[in-house]
């Protein structure tokens, strides 16, 4: 479990196949700021760009850890596949944490593609078309997570093609995360709200939630 707030920014320095054809993943090798793996332990988990994955080898000495990446998950993320690439790190929620962002689960529900991203004023303006399966999860002042990172909805407009929603970010979130590389085209993980995603399910099963109704 994760909040949304980023606590470091790393970069992807290997990925090597894991065999030979598109069933098998990738093996990553990233690399964490200095200190940042002093309290990570093998087994752990950490999300990447929104993504939550399981530390396999660790050697903090250099900085650096691996992760074994399914060709599944592949597939249903964004820039977890190319070295170089720069990713947002959280580790787990501890018990005892803030929760300064929303929930979030650390499983990506889809990918959203840049619209626009440009400054207004002293922040930036970050617009993101959804996937129309996610439309429904998205609404006015709610939260959404892109690469990983809690965020509040301004404006929600849904579309033909799916939806497209916008956000404000301040500079503070610009600096500190991986979302200042973003441009008009890129390619983001989505988590939607993980209590939309259960007030969702309830409705649409149906649930009779009277009063009347005995345990």
């Amino acid at each position: 479990m994760f909040t949304g707030i980023i606590t470091g920014v790393g970069r992807i320095a290997a990925a090597h196949d894991l065999g030979s054809s598109l069933d098998h993943g990738k093996r990553l090798t990233l690399e964490a700021p200095a200190g940042y793996l002093d309290d990570v332990g093998l087994g752990d988990s950490i999300a990447l760009n929104g993504a939550c994955m399981t530390v396999t080898t660790l050697t903090p000495a250099s900085n650096r850890f691996t992760i074994d990446i399914s060709a599944e998950s592949l597939d249903k993320t964004a820039g977890l596949d190319q070295p170089g690439g720069a990713v947002n790190l959280e580790k787990a929620l501890r018990a005892h944490d803030r929760l300064g962002g929303h929930i979030v689960s650390g499983h990506v529900d889809g990918i959203g593609r840049v619209v626009l991203f440009e400054r207004v004023g002293e922040s930036w303006l970050l617009q993101v078309l959804a996937p129309a399966s996610l439309a429904r999860f998205l609404a006015y002042k709610g939260s959404a997570t892109v690469n990983g990172v809690s965020l509040t909805v301004n404006q929600v407009d849904d579309q033909t093609d799916g939806c497209l929603f916008s956000i404000n970010l301040i500079p503070h979130t610009v600096e500190n995360t991986a979302l200042g590389s973003l441009q008009a085209g890129s390619r983001v993980n989505l988590e939607i709200d993980l209590i939309a995603r259960y007030v969702e399910r309830m409705l649409s099963a149906g649930i009779n939630f009277s009063a009347k109704e005995s345990a």
